[in-house]
């Protein structure tokens, strides 16, 4: 089948920002409907003025407002006549980047039968009202898709192939307003039409005009899900057959989630409270066994990565399911050790610090510093176990909305002794300098090694690791070599009841000089995968990174 691409602008009211996005979408080569859905005047002339069928721009004016979805389904019969395979739907309002459709489009050539969705990576300006609302038909979704490979169905970009929509408009109508985006996602993925997430930068800008009616579109969204609900319960056996296959080779780690949320934390609190520890273990256990039996990327990853493992620690064996069950619940487990870290539950004694010599320095020392930490063992804990003088001197950059609902609960219970945690989805130059300032205040900034960030744009060194050759992130070294201070290693790992963490300089500060600079980032990631290599042999259950690592690879010989 040719790829043959158009893009679909549905606007009411949105005119200000509509030129620009109407120039960025025919830069790629997209002939553009813009359906002016009874906007007002002045959107109404501006939108008309937009008009030039020759330039592959043609606007067509619906004189009744119909709502967001009937305007993108009013497109989507102009893109079928006009003999296109596939319809971009770009919002109106400007609050999508669309630097994101580039990777949105080739994934949709690669795979002509998927909708290729975006799923937002939000900066600060997003409302919390929004978040709140749009995570709880988060969850209403996962019921009713039985599957939790739909991250966002709310996102109005993405890439329609439009065979698909037309066998699916031909038989069912989905919601014509603020429901279309959920509704036509959810019923598609119930005919077998696989979802391909792809981030996607979100701003929510001053004064920018919503649509959104709160009460009217509130009570579609809830009927709507009321149908779609009810829908999963008459048609299971169809909906299991016509499950969409798996496109997992496409997903992104924070794609995967760790499929948790706040109300799942405060749950696993609360058990934790009331049970203790062992009590707490018991009841997250069918929980844990429930997440491994469905998820199936997960369940692959660990078994995968403790095979090699093992074999690359000379002792392979057989890897089973009972080894992958164990494997997450340590994770459950560790993530249970840190908040009873934080309450109080565990003290201080029960972690030593490995090398308190290089600790006292590093606390000595006025200058700030970079911590390189990872997903083996539990930092968490050490972070909730440190001197509290330590503890605030430190800031976290995550890359995770979990570890935001995971700080929230945290904050609960220690305030302001939990030090900074700040959800980022890639450093650019002004969080470089907000992160510089703080250096200059001797402030410590601990990021990831051993995760790719969402936006990192394929800023990644492939090395060797365990047996094969693995994609690590330049972001930590580029960060160093930016704040020019010392660089420290920072592990946590669990002997037994205890724990021990220790902190290691791994450099002065990091030198990438021109014209090599290259291959001294390079040297800097292997240094770092070999270092991480000894933790994961240490005790390859207390590695965390539930995502394919993408050891493909041989290792060179």
């Amino acid at each position: 089948m040719t790829f043959r691409p158009c893009a679909i602008v549905p606007s009411r009211n949105h005119w200000q920002v509509l030129p620009d996005i109407v120039g960025r979408l025919r830069a790629l080569g997209l002939p553009v409907f813009i359906i002016d859905d009874g906007s007002d005047e002045p959107a109404v002339a501006a939108i008309a003025s937009l008009d030039a069928p020759a330039k592959g721009v043609t606007v067509h004016r619906l004189a009744v407002n119909q709502g967001k979805g009937g305007a993108v389904a009013e497109g989507f019969r102009h893109a079928i006549a006009g003999g296109f395979t596939h319809a971009v739907q770009a919002d109106a309002d400007g609050q999508h980047d669309l630097g994101a459709l580039p990777e949105l489009l080739a994934r949709a050539r690669a795979h002509p039968h998927a909708l290729v969705s975006g799923y937002p990576a939000y900066d600060a300006s997003v409302p919390r009202s929004r978040r709140i609302g749009r995570w709880a038909t988060h969850v209403w979704v996962f019921v009713e898709t039985l599957s939790f490979r739909i991250t966002d169905s709310m996102c109005g970009l993405r890439v329609y192939p439009l065979d698909e929509v037309d066998c699916l408009l031909a038989k069912e109508k989905p919601g014509r307003r603020m429901d279309f985006d959920t509704e036509i996602m959810v019923r598609l993925f119930w005919r077998g039409v696989p979802p391909i997430m792809v981030p996607v930068r979100v701003t929510y800008p001053p004064g920018n005009l919503s649509n959104f009616d709160l009460v009217a579109d509130n009570l579609r969204i809830t009927w709507m899900h009321t149908r779609l609900v009810l829908g999963t319960l008459f048609r299971l056996p169809s909906i299991l057959r016509h499950r969409p296959p798996p496109l997992e080779a496409t997903a992104h780690w924070a794609q995967l989630r760790e499929r948790g949320a706040f109300w799942g934390l405060r749950f696993i609190a609360s058990a934790y409270r009331l049970l203790g520890r062992g009590g707490c273990r018991v009841v997250m256990a069918p929980i844990v066994l429930y997440f491994y039996v469905t998820g199936k990327t997960q369940r692959r990853a660990s078994l995968d990565f403790l095979a090699r493992a093992f074999a690359a620690a000379g002792s392979p064996r057989r890897i089973t399911w009972r080894h992958g069950y164990r494997h997450v619940m340590d994770f459950a487990s560790r993530a249970l050790d840190a908040f009873a870290a934080w309450t109080g539950g565990i003290p201080s004694s029960a972690m030593a610090i490995d090398d308190p010599q290089t600790l006292d320095r590093a606390a000595a020392d006025p200058r700030g510093a970079l911590l390189v930490v990872s997903h083996v063992g539990n930092v968490e804990l050490a972070r909730a176990l440190m001197r509290p003088d330590l503890r605030r001197r430190l800031t976290v950059l995550a890359h995770s909305r979990n570890a935001e609902h995971y700080n929230r609960l945290v904050a609960k219970f220690r305030d302001r002794e939990a030090g900074q945690v700040m959800q980022v989805t890639d450093v650019g130059p002004d969080m470089a300098i907000a992160l510089r300032e703080r250096i200059a205040c001797g402030e410590w900034v601990a990021i990831a090694g051993d995760r790719v960030p969402v936006l990192s744009q394929g800023r990644v060194c492939k090395v060797p690791f365990l047996d094969g050759v693995a994609p690590f992130p330049q972001g930590p070294w580029l960060l160093g070599s930016l704040l020019e201070c010392p660089v420290y290693l920072f592990f946590c790992r669990r002997e037994g009841t205890r724990w021990t963490a220790r902190l290691e300089l791994f450099c002065d500060s990091i030198t990438l000089p021109r014209g090599a600079r290259e291959t001294a980032l390079a040297d800097y990631v292997a240094r770092y995968a070999r270092r991480l290599e000894v933790e994961c042999l240490f005790d390859p259950f207390q590695w965390y990174n539930f995502f394919d690592f993408a050891i493909k690879e041989s290792r060179p010989q």
